[in-house]
């Protein structure tokens, strides 16, 4: 493959400017342009995302809707959302001649992000994604493309499971029986929330799919909240997922991908401090229904990426990155103890959910 023509492609945004490479992240190529950097360069992974079209397109509508909000209130909206560019021939992104798709959005700068968390900093970040959720809660998400269709769909995903231990591609499936026997006892649960959606029981929103405390920049000078990025995987589904994804991968006490189960489990002092904050920010642009599904969405997103990582390590690691043998398996196990952990303290998440309703919420 060619190296990029980055003068060419930054002329495409009428940009001059030096660049070099950015960041850490695991699906897009990212680059600074300027030093100190003024815009962020991305090369879209159009592996991952086929619909190049339709994630910008999403993007693009929900940045703008949420401009105009920050707006409305007097905030900041070139550091409070993310903006992105337009090339010269009107274009969300820049198709060069191999077919590669960039895009261009402005650097935010003073700014930074977390990777653990403490109970303060997990509850700002509750409130910038409940806050995100609450600017969104009047846009049609009905209008958005599903660019990865059942992303979040524990019952599908439950099915793609099954069909990786029928198939047993790696041989794998009979050494990780318990494992699959964990994910195929709560089979009866998988479709709670899909089925929610789609008998009208809650509300289809935009959701951000990916609510972790490092998609959230701190103000270097206040040390609050400013912005929620990586905004590639907004679509149409439920804030239960979102609200469930940051608390499997925030209140876990040990890392993804920790080989001693007895280190993992689920803190309810963060769960507490990510509810309480996140019921404050959303109260009156979230359903009752929605308040009381909350501990399932935590319970349901860790079994989902159990069942995803599971999957893909009987699959021989085709989807997944791994830097050593046996990791994702390693992965699953630990989403499926905080899963069995989650259960045993299923009613004190419930008792802990029903005091932040009761505080913050009328119905």
């Amino acid at each position: 493959m060619n190296e990029p023509n980055f003068t060419e492609i930054l002329s495409h945004f009428s940009i001059n400017l030096p660049l070099k490479p950015f960041g850490n992240g695991h699906i897009n190529t990212t680059f600074q342009v300027g030093d100190p950097p003024c815009y962020i360069l991305q090369k879209i992974n159009t592996a991952v995302f086929a619909d190049a079209e339709g994630l910008m397109e999403n993007v693009m509508a929900v940045t703008n809707h949420l401009r105009r909000k920050i707006a409305e209130e007097g905030g900041a909206p070139e550091r409070e959302t993310l903006t992105y560019l337009k090339t010269e021939e009107g274009s969300n992104f820049y198709r060069d001649a191999e077919g590669n798709c960039w895009r261009m959005y402005r650097f935010i700068g003073d700014a930074h992000a977390f990777e653990t968390a403490t109970p303060k900093l997990f509850a700002e970040s509750a409130r910038a994604f409940g806050n995100f959720q609450k600017m969104l809660a009047d846009f049609p998400a009905d209008t958005l493309h599903e660019t990865i269709p059942q992303f979040h769909d524990t019952a599908a995903r439950l099915k793609q499971l099954r069909a990786a231990v029928l198939e047993n591609k790696s041989g794998r499936a009979d050494a990780v029986g318990a494992e699959i026997e964990f994910a195929f006892a709560r089979a009866g649960e998988a479709d709670t929330i899909v089925s929610a959606l789609q008998n009208g029981e809650i509300p289809l929103r935009v959701t951000h799919n990916d609510t972790k405390l490092n998609n959230v920049l701190f103000d270097d000078q206040t040390d609050k909240t400013l912005c929620v990025i990586d905004l590639d995987t907004v679509m149409p589904g439920s804030l239960l997922y979102d609200y469930g994804d940051a608390l499997r991968f925030g209140a876990s006490t040990a890392a993804e991908d920790e080989t001693d189960l007895a280190k993992v489990q689920f803190d309810l002092e963060l769960f507490r401090a990510y509810t309480d904050a996140y019921l404050e920010t959303l109260a009156g642009s979230i359903t009752e229904r929605e308040i009381d599904l909350l501990p399932m969405g935590a319970k349901l997103i860790t079994l989902e990426c159990g069942m995803r990582f599971l999957a893909d390590y009987i699959n021989g690691d085709v989807y997944f990155r791994i830097h050593r043998e046996n990791q994702n398996l390693d992965r699953a196990r630990t989403q499926f103890k905080l899963v069995a952990d989650m259960e045993s303290k299923f009613d004190e998440m419930k008792a802990i959910v029903r005091t932040a309703k009761e505080k913050y919420c009328c119905f």
